[in-house]
């Protein structure tokens, strides 16, 4: 950003030509057949006529997210300046439609990307789609929390010095367990073997404007990044930012969004950008040092309960390990004989709590500056109850989070295959030809084109009987699986 002219951030372009054509009163005969909510009163008396009112078309003065040439455009160059990039573009499809858009921006048929398998289904679904080729490098292994951590420097070099016609690393910042790899130097020795950097930054938003957090992807000089602003921006739901540096031309990533994002773009989603950004722009540093406070404070107290852990920075090695973001509040479970899937069950149906997700061996909250004390208070007074009434000997549990993968070919090859069914227990030494994840997080147990192995099964089984939310496959009961022929 050297040498260019910071914009006003205190300026909101889409939101002020959103007033502005409200303000207007034009008579709406175009879509949305709601009619600014006069045409479904229930839909208008749940969500109020304000926002059906905002709800409104593409049109000369409010701009076209597909071809942005005015108020759009200038948000998004606001927009970029704020987080410290070139470009940015506003996505409607979450960051699973920006990390596809990164993904299929560097990566053609045959193209071979590197990137750990830890990573968000969207990226895995990117390859299927553009037929790319993956080098996973598997993450570091927490054995106490059992869960995958980042991937070290050296692990990626020499990935990149194995497979020298690679195209681009690819790197989540942070895990939805809030760890971090070193960036700065994975991005580094990336760039002088001329690979891409693309960062998954789905949980990072607050790495943009909160103070002493891990290092963001545009900080260290990275090419893209995929941010949720959703997750923990306090924009609405699936609306996402893509960033860009200086060596990506937009005007190619912007032909390669149009491929697969709508050409009726909600405004209700894209002025929730333009208003985020805004607001962390202006406040992000008090609203994030509010935040850290309550998961510094969480973590103290769950800690003290016993048989929690609510782990952070004390983990940080130097290695796959490098850095932690401290507002995630991850807790580890199984020690007290539950597996976080079951702690996620019961705060929500006896305590009324809903935190992120449950796995085997953890559960996830999201903390930010718009939680209160008493919240937080509320949910500690919750967990200390769990151990005490539900708490057992974790013998039988299952011990760890991730198994590395047995990549037999592609994903789109496999995906794309002629396949047969089986019943899952039948499948152990097959081909796998779709996905297996728990979601939340989001991450393949299997992925196409992966040797399904006894530990496999077994984890899936185990999985399934505690209660977790076993998707991808097209068998809703995770009953059969599809294999290649």
């Amino acid at each position: 950003m050297q040498g260019k002219m910071k914009l006003d951030q205190n300026r909101a372009p889409l939101y002020e030509a959103m007033n502005e054509h409200r303000l207007n009163r034009v008579v709406p005969f175009d879509v949305p057949g709601h009619k600014g909510g006069r045409g479904n009163k229930k839909l208008t008396d749940l969500l109020g006529e304000a926002c059906l009112k905002n709800d409104v078309n593409s049109m000369k003065p409010l701009d076209n997210l597909c071809h942005p040439v005015s108020v759009i455009k200038e948000a998004q160059e606001i927009a970029a300046d704020a987080f410290g990039a070139e470009n940015s573009f506003f996505i409607v499809n979450g960051a699973t439609g920006a990390v596809q858009a990164m993904v299929m921006s560097v990566c053609k048929a045959g193209d071979k990307i590197i990137l750990p398998r830890n990573v968000h289904r969207s990226a895995i679904n990117a390859l299927v789609v553009c037929g790319a080729v993956p080098v996973y490098v598997n993450p570091g292994v927490n054995s106490q929390l059992g869960i995958p951590l980042g991937m070290t420097p050296e692990a990626v070099e020499q990935a990149i010095i194995e497979n020298p016609d690679a195209e681009a690393v690819l790197v989540n910042n942070p895990t939805y367990y809030g760890i971090c790899s070193d960036l700065k130097k994975i991005t580094e020795i990336a760039h002088s073997h001329g690979l891409k950097v693309l960062c998954d930054e789905a949980h990072g938003t607050h790495f943009y404007f909160g103070d002493d957090m891990p290092v963001s992807g545009m900080a260290v000089g990275a090419d893209m990044a995929a941010v949720s602003v959703h997750k923990t921006g306090g924009s609405l739901t699936q609306s996402a930012i893509l960033l860009m540096g200086k060596q990506v031309s937009a005007d190619y990533v912007r032909q390669i969004i149009n491929l697969t994002q709508t050409t009726s773009a909600s405004y209700l989603l894209m002025v929730s950008l333009d208003l985020a950004r805004q607001n962390l722009a202006l406040s992000g540093r008090e609203f994030y040092e509010k935040t850290v406070k309550f998961a510094e404070y969480a973590r103290r107290e769950i800690n003290a309960i016993g048989g929690y852990y609510a782990f952070g920075e004390e983990l940080c090695n130097g290695s796959d390990f490098y850095a932690f973001d401290k507002t995630k509040l991850s807790i580890h479970t199984r020690a007290m004989g539950l597996a976080g899937i079951e702690v996620y069950d019961i705060l929500r149906d006896e305590y009324g709590i809903q935190i992120e997700f449950g796995d085997i061996g953890n559960i996830l909250a999201i903390i930010t500056g718009g939680d209160r004390s008493l919240e937080i208070e509320r949910l500690v007074s919750a967990l200390y109850e769990i151990k005490r009434l539900y708490g057992r000997d974790p013998a039988g549990l299952y011990d760890h989070e991730y198994i590395n993968p047995i990549v037999v070919t592609t994903p789109q090859q496999a995906f794309y295959a002629e396949q047969e069914t089986l019943p899952i227990e039948q499948t152990a030494g097959r081909v796998c030809s779709e996905f297996v994840m728990c979601y939340p997080p989001g991450i393949p147990i299997l992925a196409p084109g992966e040797r399904i192995t006894p530990d496999i099964l077994e984890y899936i089984t185990f999985a399934k009987k505690r209660g977790c939310n076993v998707t991808g496959c097209r068998d809703m009961r995770v009953e059969y699986l599809q294999v290649v022929k």
